[in-house]
């Protein structure tokens, strides 16, 4: 068996390391780079570098960022009157691709006993200054429909209640252009809970 110099399978580890990268991908990954004019590996890596060095998280809402209110913080053009709970900043990403425009407040995970992830190691209570803003009439959570973004959406919710603002959850249910024969019962269960007049 052959062996691979070990530059090669260091970098093919590395790339093993990132989520959803298979040995395969790694593996291709790395060779591509091999193969690649260096000044496409140099740039791949100054990128990284950079990410790492310039980017910070918002003091008010947790998003990422190149200063410490993110852009998204300081646009007076957002509706300042809603706040959208979501888990990380790549839904924040999908919402203002689907052209939501209001404010956020990332969480950076949810509560997950089995991973000892409670609310403390999250940005929960954070959230609570931000809403002796008057201006703050609603907070929708947008944490996703797993058992650990339901009950974190519940701690919230629990939280938030006392102090009289609405609260929404986004809508769940079928995906636009699947069938119903393949859906699980809880889907079909939301999709009919959640139904609007036509």
């Amino acid at each position: 068996m052959a062996t691979v110099p070990k530059p090669i399978q260091n970098l093919i580890e590395a790339f093993e390391r990132l989520p959803g990268i298979g040995p395969k991908t790694a593996e291709r990954l790395t060779f591509y780079l091999l193969h690649a004019p260096i000044e496409e590996s140099k740039k791949l890596a100054d990128a990284a570098v950079e990410m790492k060095e310039k980017i910070i998280i918002c003091s008010t809402c947790f998003n990422i960022g190149e200063s410490d209110s993110c852009n998204i913080c300081t646009d007076p053009v957002r509706d300042q009157s809603i706040i959208m709970v979501v888990e990380n900043p790549l839904d924040v990403l999908a919402l203002e691709k689907a052209n939501f425009k209001a404010l956020y407040h990332v969480l950076h995970g949810v509560i997950s006993p089995l991973e000892n992830i409670g609310p403390d190691e999250l940005h929960i209570r954070e959230i609570l200054p931000r809403l002796k803003d008057e201006r703050v009439k609603e907070i929708i959570l947008a944490t996703n429909p797993t058992m650990e973004g339901e009950a974190t959406a519940m701690y919230i919710q629990r939280l938030i209640s006392p102090l009289g603002i609405k609260i929404t959850r986004i809508a769940r249910g079928l995906p636009v252009g699947s069938d119903i024969e393949y859906a699980d019962q809880t889907t079909l269960s939301r999709a009919l809970e959640g139904r609007n007049e036509y």
